[in-house]
């Protein structure tokens, strides 16, 4: 077994276990670092600039925080490229550098990081529930990790009549609503899964036709965050309450995940009974609170921009300076939205230093 492949196996390993002690966590953190250090060219380039060294790199925390733009700006790959490699895209313009790329050797990491903390986070006990899908499938959109997850959730957790009611002509609500209405008759309880602007959608359909649905008890929806200027945006009150009215589903079981195409690990809330909702992930993912541009840790109690240590990324880089604002909560932290004014312009600064620094 070559070094690459030792490393995937005990990430793997890592993965499958209950939980992790802090020194656990550091060890692994480290052994990746040092593979992305000697095999991801513009990461060391960036480590050098910063002073980050085997030496001196001591925890998880020591690790620099690669912005997340850099994504779009290179190729962040510890692996040569391969035919069998999937790459999963950012949304944005059909310009290639516009797009921020995650390229993964193979998908047996990403797809154990999203079965194991889906399925407590969201399953909650229940082996397999009827889904409903309202986001594209993988065939219309391969280089989606939000498609391929969905797809996992899908096949790994779903019942055989589990089915996509998004089709390109559109969302299918006739068929939808017969979903509904046969959970509704037989007391199955069903899982709504999509991105929100589909939700937003979705309830806009029903909404014009007079429709409520009271889904059965243990019935849940999952939404996906994001709008992308794909239907109208909706305050969070405002979007939660509709959820809830318009399918008879508790907001405790209206559940949030807050991921992103950079990451192979994903966040979840308990719910949106209150809002902000507090997200947190599984043991193989840390987040810290920071200052964009120096990187240091925010005081207690102030707002900060999120950074991910993600021991699941192992062929890319595992730490990300995010452009989302996050402030400490009880069992996780709340997530604020985007960076605007100075945390913005930090985030923008910390951007063009990488590039600097990979191209030296």
């Amino acid at each position: 077994m070559d070094k690459a492949a030792s490393l995937v196996a005990d990430v793997l390993a890592f993965i499958a276990m209950d939980s992790c002690t802090d020194d656990q966590f550091d060890q692994l953190a480290l052994r990746l670092f040092a593979h992305q250090l000697e095999s991801n060219a513009p990461f060391r380039s960036f480590c050098q600039r910063r002073g980050a060294t085997l030496r001196n790199v001591k925890s998880w925390r020591d690790i620099p925080a690669v912005p997340i733009d850099a994504f779009k700006a290179m190729e962040l790959r510890s692996q040569p490229a391969s035919p069998e490699e999937r790459v999963f895209m950012t949304s944005g313009t059909t310009g290639r550098a516009a797009r921020g790329r995650h390229f993964h050797p193979e998908l047996k990491v990403y797809d154990l990081s999203m079965q194991r903390h889906f399925a407590q986070r969201f399953m909650r006990g229940d082996e397999r529930l009827p889904m409903g899908i309202l986001f594209p499938d993988e065939q219309a959109m391969p280089n989606s990790s939000l498609a391929h997850y969905l797809a996992l959730a899908r096949s790994q957790f779903g019942t055989p009549d589990s089915r996509y009611y998004l089709t390109p002509q559109g969302i299918d609500v006739p068929g939808l609503c017969a979903a509904l209405d046969n959970a509704e008759r037989t007391a199955q309880p069903f899982a709504l899964l999509g991105a929100s602007f589909s939700l937003v959608h979705v309830m806009d359909a029903l909404r014009e036709q007079g429709r409520r649905f009271q889904l059965p008890a243990g019935s849940r929806i999952l939404d996906t965050g994001g709008y992308k200027g794909q239907s109208r945006e909706l305050p969070l009150e405002e979007f939660y309450a509709g959820l809830s009215q318009t399918f008879g589903v508790p907001r405790a079981l209206c559940i949030n995940m807050y991921g992103m195409t950079e990451l192979s690990t994903q966040f979840y809330d308990a719910g949106n009974a209150t809002i902000p909702s507090v997200k947190s992930g599984p043991h193989w993912i840390r987040s810290r609170l920071v200052e964009p541009l120096s990187g240091r840790d925010v005081a207690a109690g102030e707002r900060g921009i999120l950074v991910h240590c993600d021991l699941a990324n192992y062929n890319s880089v595992t730490t990300i300076l995010t452009e989302d604002v996050g402030l400490w909560a009880d069992g996780g932290f709340l997530l604020l939205g985007r960076a605007e004014g100075a945390a913005a312009k930090g985030c923008s600064l910390a951007v063009e230093e990488f590039v600097k620094a990979s191209a030296t």
